[in-house]
């Protein structure tokens, strides 16, 4: 595997369980109600999670998008779940826990820089626009 994109520290083992876990979650209360929204939710936190940590190359260039998409498609079935659900129910609410410990975990991998190499760029070799020398010289 790639150790580059698969998860490699406790915190993107972490992400990855709890998107597992709220997808479970989904997957199975969709199920059980036979609605096809909760499906899809459960399904959609599957392929942004796997999007983000499995080591297919040509996702590599959009893993940052990828792991900003994860937080909005996390927060956005926060903000539709307070809309829409009617009462407070221990799942749910179990759920929505899970939910924002999500992107917590992603806000902090993004700060420690274990995210994805999208942003480590080798300055090395770059030039000032202005006076040609090297950047940092």
């Amino acid at each position: 595997m790639n150790t580059q994109t698969a998860p490699r520290s406790p915190l993107q083992i972490a992400i990855l369980l709890l998107a597992a876990a709220t997808a479970v979650i989904h997957l199975i209360t969709g199920m059980q109600v036979t609605d096809l929204l909760f499906i899809l939710n459960g399904l959609g936190y599957l392929g942004l999670a796997g999007a983000l940590y499995l080591p297919v190359a040509f996702l590599s260039p959009y893993r940052g998008l990828v792991r900003w998409g994860l937080i909005a498609y996390t927060a956005l079935t926060i903000i539709l779940w307070a809309i829409i659900n009617g009462h407070l129910d221990p799942v749910g609410l179990v759920t929505k826990a899970i939910e924002v410990l999500l992107i917590v975990a992603l806000f902090v991998e993004m700060r420690r820089g274990q995210a994805s190499p999208l942003r480590k760029t080798d300055k090395s070799h770059a030039k000032s626009p202005r006076s040609g020398y090297p950047l940092g010289a």
